[in-house]
């Protein structure tokens, strides 16, 4: 019998939340957005789950290819990709679900930022379910240091793009979303804080950009 980290891997708690509440169900066609390694959809590739992703590090997409072919999948090469968050090349509205973990917050500007946020709604489908953890400033406002471009020095001593309340909500219904969970932000040691964005793409309010 497999025990829990065989099973689940390394999975953000806040997307295991998502799996317990049954909106991520087999079947379904989903994109990690930023994959890495792979630790959010080693589940996923155990189930019969349509799996994709796409990293920048080549380091990572030969890692995530290597854990898909040791959990079965035959057809790694062609499903997980060297490509940008910017620049995909599914076509419109592929996914059922798009998981971005840890990788808003490398964003450059606010313009870098849209960037990788249009273009995860642009695949994603109408009533499609959008899940990201990134870091932001709520909580911490008086502890960071402002460097310009929504770009901030943390107490940890790394620099992030840092979003807040009103730009997530703001965003949110810009691009045609209902949240499926309030903004939840763990704040850690007041030395970081990362909060969960989960979103619902309208179905009847369709908005790529």
């Amino acid at each position: 019998m497999k025990n829990l980290l065989e099973t689940f891997g390394q999975i953000d708690i806040y997307l295991f939340d998502q799996l317990l509440k049954g909106r991520i169900q087999p079947g379904m066609c989903v994109l990690d957005a930023g994959c890495g390694s792979g630790r959010n959809i080693h589940y996923l590739l155990q189930q019969e789950f349509d799996v994709h992703g796409i990293d920048q590090s080549a380091a990572a997409i030969e890692t995530v290819r290597t854990l898909a072919k040791q959990l079965g999948y035959v057809d790694a090469e062609s499903r997980f990709q060297l490509q940008d968050v910017c620049k995909m090349s599914f076509a419109d509205r592929s996914f059922d679900i798009v998981i971005s973990s840890a990788v808003l917050h490398f964003a450059r500007d606010e313009q870098h930022f849209k960037a990788m946020m249009d273009e995860m709604w642009r695949v994603l489908k109408p009533s499609g379910m959008f899940f990201a953890r990134l870091a932001s400033s709520i909580g911490i406002e008086a502890l960071i240091e402002n460097h310009g471009d929504r770009r901030f020095g943390l107490p940890d001593g790394s620099e992030r793009f840092l979003v807040d309340e009103a730009m997530l909500r703001a965003k949110t219904q810009q691009l045609g979303g209902t949240f499926l969970e309030p903004i939840k932000t763990v704040n850690v040691e007041n030395k970081r804080c990362m909060t969960t964005w989960c979103l619902r793409k309208n179905s009847s309010i369709h908005k790529d950009h």
